[in-house]
């Protein structure tokens, strides 16, 4: 029974000194940018590519749903437009585009 309870206590004891040091190694993985804590940091930022790629596919969604608009009869390039907001208003209700954010 005493073997037992010297077991126990140097496996409890083992696994709090692994615990209390895990975090310390992800931290240096982390920063150095290898193991698995840096690939889970690096996943989360997004790459210069990864953001070009969003900027493009924003872009595209944006100038698809201004071609929506002015081919349901909206003309972004008039100057001064007395209309401006109901024509807007309009044109998003003819080309079934929500109204988006307010202002």
């Amino acid at each position: 029974m005493h073997i037992a309870r010297k077991l126990i206590v140097l496996l409890a004891s083992a696994s709090l000194g692994i615990g209390a040091a895990a975090p310390a190694f992800a931290q240096n993985d982390a920063s150095s940018g290898t193991g698995a804590a840096g690939l889970a940091a690096s996943a989360a930022k997004p790459t210069k590519q990864q953001k070009k790629q969003a900027r493009k596919e924003a872009r595209a969604k944006k100038n698809a749903e201004l071609k929506k608009l002015e081919d349901a009869g909206y003309q972004p390039g008039r100057a001064n437009d007395p209309n401006y907001p109901q024509d807007l208003q309009d044109a998003q209700k003819k080309a079934g585009i929500g109204t988006g954010a307010s202002q």
